[in-house]
């Protein structure tokens, strides 16, 4: 999720655990906590293209962090506030929640997240969009009547837990959202002959009423979307050529192949004058999604040096979202 989600469930995480006791130092640290896992992009600016997609939602976000890290931050927050009153076990605690509470978020969106690292698996159960106002706005909003609450008046634990009640619900509703969405579309492909070996649906942007699904079938991808508000009828399909044999020659690349294991095989493959351009399906396109056009939102350029065809260059394409001014106006207009 974004980084401002992620600070308000960290603060909301903290004040349910040590509020009544330390006040608003409680949600302070549950901020930064909630926001330390996504600290794995410091690490990432050192490394190339495919190594900072690899890192991300790596280590620092698996419950492994969780059990190092909070026992070392909260002795440190101890020695900050040693008048608090608290223990460094009730600070530990406090941050092995927000740390562990983030990465079990990021599980509900469609990048993927290590949670059970070292263990090579993500999870992702693709059910909310990385910013989603309504997950998150009701969310600060309790949050903000909490830091001007005192912590002795117990309107300030009510308020905290209804925010947090409020917004884990709106998770459950993503998932039975995501249930019903799923069985449209498996009617829809079985009703049109579509042979998928796998799919996945996701939510498209700032919303959970329109969504979008991603087939593959042997040799090709289906894209097509639909809405909770929409009449009983066929759902359209835009078909992509996955052409994954055009990288075949250099399938023990070690570096194409951990991009080609991030797609989680969502993707297809174009030929260039340079050479290729793998396309990330899982996210979509920025512009023309509704008519199966545009580029997607994440390709990454594959280079192939003529004087040594054994050698790749992996750079992520920058998208430079022209056309987006109607972006959210389409998105509502569909749904």
């Amino acid at each position: 999720m974004d980084s401002l989600t992620q600070i308000v469930l960290g603060a909301s995480v903290g004040e349910a655990i040590l509020g009544k006791k330390v006040g608003n130092k409680a949600p302070v640290w549950g901020a930064v906590g909630g926001t330390i896992p996504d600290l794995d992009i410091i690490p990432g600016k050192f490394l190339d293209t495919v190594g900072q997609l690899d890192i991300h939602r790596g280590f620092s976000h698996s419950l492994l962090f969780c059990l190092i890290l909070a026992p070392a931050a909260g002795w440190l927050i101890h020695k900050i506030h040693q008048r608090s009153g608290v223990g460094w076990k009730a600070w530990a605690i406090l941050m092995f929640w927000c740390l562990l509470t983030h990465a079990v978020l990021d599980c509900f969106t469609t990048w993927g997240t290590q949670l059970l690292w070292p263990l090579d698996y993500r999870i992702a159960w693709h059910s909310i969009f990385v910013i989603d106002p309504l997950y998150t706005l009701p969310f600060l909003v309790f949050l903000v009547f909490v830091l001007f609450t005192r912590r002795t008046q117990p309107l300030r634990r009510r308020l905290n837990h209804f925010g947090l009640g409020i917004s884990s619900c709106y998770l459950m509703i993503t998932l039975i959202n995501k249930w019903q969405v799923n069985d449209r579309f498996e009617e829809a492909m079985a009703g049109q002959n579509i042979p998928y070996i796998s799919y996945q649906t996701k939510p498209t942007p700032f919303n959970n009423l329109l969504w979008s699904c991603t087939a593959i079938t042997q040799d090709r991808a289906y894209l097509g979307f639909y809405s909770l508000l929409d009449e009983p009828g066929p759902i359209t399909f835009f078909t992509y050529p996955k052409q994954h044999e055009l990288l075949d020659h250099w399938k023990d690349h070690p570096e194409l192949q951990t991009l080609l294991k991030l797609t989680d095989d969502y993707y297809t493959v174009e030929q260039t004058d340079q050479g290729y351009v793998v396309n990330d399906l899982r996210f979509g396109q920025s512009t023309g999604f509704l008519e199966g056009k545009g580029d997607f939102v994440f390709a990454y350029e594959i280079d192939v040096d003529p004087s040594n065809p054994a050698q790749l260059s992996i750079t992520q394409r920058e998208n430079s979202f022209d056309g987006m001014e109607g972006f959210l106006w389409d998105i509502w207009e569909r749904i």
